[in-house]
């Protein structure tokens, strides 16, 4: 299952969510800012600290709103 790593009050963040729920897309959140292991697999992962952040089976995307998240989903889900 995808992992989506989160900040609270991120903008970006809550525009993805909806936008994959409306897609009927089933994804894991991970809060970065109260759970400091997810922090680490993000930065780990990305390389940086920004959110959102996702994981698809090892494709990543990082620092991404939705305009860059659909063609990554086209890419990923083919």
């Amino acid at each position: 299952m995808p992992i989506l790593y989160i900040k609270p009050g991120c903008p970006w963040c809550v525009e993805v969510i909806d936008y994959l729920r409306r897609e009927g897309i089933r994804f894991e959140t991970r809060n970065v800012s109260v759970d400091p292991e997810a922090m680490r697999e993000m930065v780990e992962l990305s390389g940086q600290t920004k959110a959102p952040t996702m994981d698809w089976n090892g494709e990543v995307l990082a620092d991404f709103g939705v305009e860059e998240l659909v063609p990554f989903l086209e890419q990923v889900r083919r």
